[in-house]
């Protein structure tokens, strides 16, 4: 590479908050150099976010196929083509990618190959594949290294039958059964796929709901809609050992029940990328490996900052791109305010989806809010109706204030949370939300219900 700096900031890492913090500093003006070892795009373009969707999305289909008979259609369903799908998966990542290479090209930023390490508060040296190393020189450095698939202590990972979620994306087959370890929102996400495409499938959970940082309604509706499908899982308990046999894995769980199944799917969370990247060389604190930010993403040196899933926020790509944009902005000398994270929108892509927006109930009043809440049930929902889900709606506000939370389950509600978000982030009062007119029939209409009778003046409510 000819050039070597010295750049306005040279970007460690390519995912989300690495290209969003490089394609922001390019925007306002500033010379950028980004270094990345694998693919553009990090995690969640290739191992998460997106891959994960297609799959299901995938498994969407097959299960409209199966029930098309509900519908007035006919359609035989004839089984997973494992191979095709992979090829629908990885077009669609592979094209992604393709399109963010050019766009990265066009705004003048140097992508530079390799594994890199800070030599300096302003300096990065970078490996090659050939071995050759190159140092880049920056006014600031931003770490932005993501993350990588956890396990537990005495628990091997071997990509055969105990995986992580990087094996499970490229599996080459539907397993007959599967044990998940987890059921946080990787577990559950592939607990679903695996279930649509005929896997007998358990989920174990050491607390006493699946995505136990959810609001516990939203849990539970999530375990009964689960059960329905017959997806099994284990909560409240912990799980003790995993043995290889000739035809799968044996789990021993705390008190001694045992699963067996073709595959363990280790899915316990992802730990942040440091270790190896020069962070002790240089004196940039760090806390049960993750690096050490404050509210502007600003670590112990002065020079060094670092967003994504390198540092202790929601390990979700939004997150990572709003860190890398209030960084850029941050260097580029405009004055960003700080992320409110409970205002960052979450979604579990499940069958049925979860998505909320702000604070629990328990956080709520945690917090010293007095509360009030309501919970619209998607039953009186028409447009949820022709879908065929079922779910909620559940509004948390304060006793003569905002709205402090809105959390919803059911097919699709991972588009209505953008409208919660909006109503968390203004600081909406449940009587100004209800003013608005949602259009009939859509399932937003289910987020204006809830409002309404928060307001005191509800429609299509029974009770």
């Amino acid at each position: 590479m000819a050039d070597n700096g010295p750049f306005d900031i040279v970007v460690l890492g390519g995912g989300s908050g690495g290209y969003a913090c490089a394609l922001r500093a390019a925007e306002l003006g500033m010379s950028v150099a980004m270094v990345e070892r694998d693919k553009l795009g990090g995690t969640c373009l290739n191992r998460g976010c997106i891959p994960t969707k297609a799959l299901l999305h995938a498994a969407e289909v097959a299960d409209q196929t199966r029930e098309a008979a509900k519908f007035g259609v006919k359609a035989a369903y004839e089984g997973i083509d494992i191979a095709g799908v992979h090829a629908y998966k990885d077009k669609i990542v592979s094209g992604t990618v393709k399109g963010l290479t050019g766009l990265i090209r066009s705004k003048g930023i140097t992508m530079v190959e390799g594994d890199g390490r800070l030599t300096g508060p302003t300096s990065v040296a970078v490996t090659g594949a050939d071995g050759a190393v190159t140092t880049l020189e920056g006014r600031h450095v931003v770490l932005a290294t993501g993350s990588a698939p956890k396990s537990l202590p005495g628990l091997d990972i071997d990509g055969e039958r105990i995986i992580s979620s990087d094996h499970a994306l490229t599996l080459d087959r539907v397993p007959a059964s599967v044990v998940i370890l987890g059921g946080g929102v990787i577990g559950v996400e592939f607990a679903s796929v695996w279930r649509s495409f005929g896997a007998e499938v358990t989920i174990v959970e050491a607390l006493p709901h699946l995505l136990p940082l959810e609001e516990e309604s939203s849990s539970k509706r999530l375990e009964r809609a689960f059960r329905k499908r017959g997806i099994g899982y284990e909560l409240g308990v912990r799980f003790e050992k995993a043995e290889t046999t000739g035809e799968g894995v044996r789990v021993t769980l705390e008190g001694g029940k045992v699963l067996e199944a073709e595959l363990l799917l280790v899915a316990v969370g992802r730990g942040p990328v440091s270790d190896g990247i020069g962070l002790d060389e240089v004196g940039v604190a760090t806390e049960r490996g993750f690096v050490k930010v404050d509210e502007y993403c600003r670590t112990s040196v002065p020079t060094i900052s670092a967003v994504g899933d390198l540092v202790a926020t929601p390990q979700l790509a939004h997150v990572g791109f709003a860190e890398g944009i209030l960084v850029a902005e941050r260097l580029g000398g405009l004055n960003p305010q700080p992320i409110d994270y409970d205002g960052v929108p979450r979604i579990t892509y499940s069958d049925p989806e979860v998505a909320s927006v702000g604070l629990t109930t328990r956080a709520a009043r945690e917090r010293g809010h007095e509360v009030r809440e309501f919970t619209y049930d998607l039953a009186g929902n028409p447009r949820s109706k022709i879908l065929g889900t079922q779910g909620e709606v559940k509004v948390i506000a304060a006793v003569d204030g905002p709205v402090l939370g809105i959390h919803m389950v059911g097919a699709r509600v991972g588009e209505l949370i953008t409208e919660g978000q909006l109503i968390y982030n203004w600081e909406a009062l449940p009587s100004e939300v209800a003013q608005l007119i949602h259009p009939h029939p859509t399932q937003s209409e289910a987020v204006g219900e809830a409002h309404l009778a928060l307001a005191g003046k509800p429609l299509h409510v029974h009770g």
